[in-house]
């Protein structure tokens, strides 16, 4: 039964299907407009603001590649680059990064396709099993490489830092630091180790497919 205080009904749109719900003053307290550009394309969102990051990407726009693990921080499987730095999905409000860059597994490759760097050495030395943790692997990879390329130290970091530019070439105790926030529950790290090592040589692998774009 309506009451005097119930929202007015959506108006049939076009077809005679229901047209969205009006917002009331309660919807404006709890929703907000987000612009999130990932993966190098814009999204315009309105969101509940309780609704995380990792939700929004899986459940608002379908882009699955992040998973939810544990979702309290601890496992990384839902790791993304936030301009340009990893965190993780599940921690982040949706509106606390509103305006932002956010690069999943699926804005790794460049736009024509080819796989970025740490996605073939992934494969070269079959650095996964189940697989469910490679999408945060990999974009943890990335964001770490960047750090160790723009100076960023770790607990693992030699006193006197190598001389040069360029990309880091980091040792595997330096891998295994960096990366200790992914875990592999199939205990593929010595693969993962390899992989990333592999890649750290090479430039471009701190580079998405977004950045490409830009």
């Amino acid at each position: 039964m309506a009451h005097a205080t119930d929202p007015p009904a959506p108006e049939p749109a076009h077809g005679g299907e229901p047209g969205p719900a009006p917002r009331t003053p309660d919807d404006a307290a709890v929703r907000s407009h987000v612009t999130l550009c990932v993966n190098g394309v814009h999204h315009d969102l309105d969101l509940d603001h309780r609704v995380t990051l990792l939700d929004a990407l899986r459940e608002h726009l379908d882009l699955t590649g992040a998973k939810k693990g544990c979702d309290h921080g601890q496992c990384g499987a839902c790791t993304v680059l936030v301009d340009g730095r990893r965190a993780n999905g599940c921690l982040l409000l949706a509106v606390a990064v509103d305006g932002c860059e956010i690069t999943t597994v699926e804005g790794l490759a460049d736009p024509g396709g080819a796989l970025h760097p740490l996605q073939r050495a992934f494969i070269d030395h079959d650095a996964f099993q189940c697989g469910y943790c490679t999408p945060g692997q990999l974009c943890s990879a990335v964001g770490a490489l960047r750090e160790a390329a723009a100076g960023h130290p770790s607990h693992a970091t030699a006193d006197t830092p190598p001389a040069g530019s360029g990309p880091a070439v980091l040792s595997a105790e330096e891998i295994r630091e960096r990366l200790s926030g992914n875990l592999c529950r199939c205990g593929a790290y010595p693969a993962i180790v390899g992989a990333v090592a592999d890649a750290s040589a090479d430039a471009a692998a701190t580079r998405t497919g977004a950045d490409v774009i830009a």
